[in-house]
């Protein structure tokens, strides 16, 4: 009786530590915006490219149009080299900051951010608005399980 006690609090004890990172995992995702508009969007930067940088805000721009903002709920979301599009200094800067004041939420992935820092030897700035989410790739997930649509230009 006491083998069977003692092996099994060790296999609860061990089962516990296993899923304990998934747990934090899951209380350190972004929050899930409240939203009620008819079409939901996510739109995925991973790319450098300038052009397809560009080409994301476009068609953030071009669905904000088409729909009303009312109707149209979009994060786009930045990881990898996508991210240098959410630096301060970009030259869609400004574009930025106007595309969120009419509600497009931006996201920047932080695994991304600390690698950047471990290579340049400082961690670049953001711009200012932009939410910081755990994993960029995390978070298009999280928003898709939400019944949000993927895009990717």
């Amino acid at each position: 009786m006491m083998k069977f006690l003692t092996r099994s609090f060790i296999l609860g004890w061990l089962f516990s530590l296993l899923l304990s990172p998934l747990a934090m995992a899951a209380e350190q995702e972004a929050p899930l915006p409240d939203t009620f508009a008819a079409h939901k969007v996510v739109l995925q930067i991973s790319d450098t490219d300038p052009f397809k940088q560009t080409l994301v805000l476009n068609v953030a721009g071009n669905l904000m149009k088409y729909y009303g903002p009312e109707n149209v709920d979009i994060e786009v979301v930045a990881f990898g080299p996508g991210l240098r599009l959410m630096m301060k200094g970009n030259v869609n800067t400004s574009r930025i900051k106007s595309m969120m004041s009419a509600g497009v939420r931006f996201s920047a992935c932080q695994n991304t951010l600390n690698n950047f820092a471990k290579k340049l030897g400082y961690t670049p700035e953001i711009i200012q608005g932009v939410q910081m989410v755990p994993a960029g790739a995390g978070r298009i997930l999280q928003l898709n399980a939400a019944g949000y649509q993927i895009l990717k230009p």
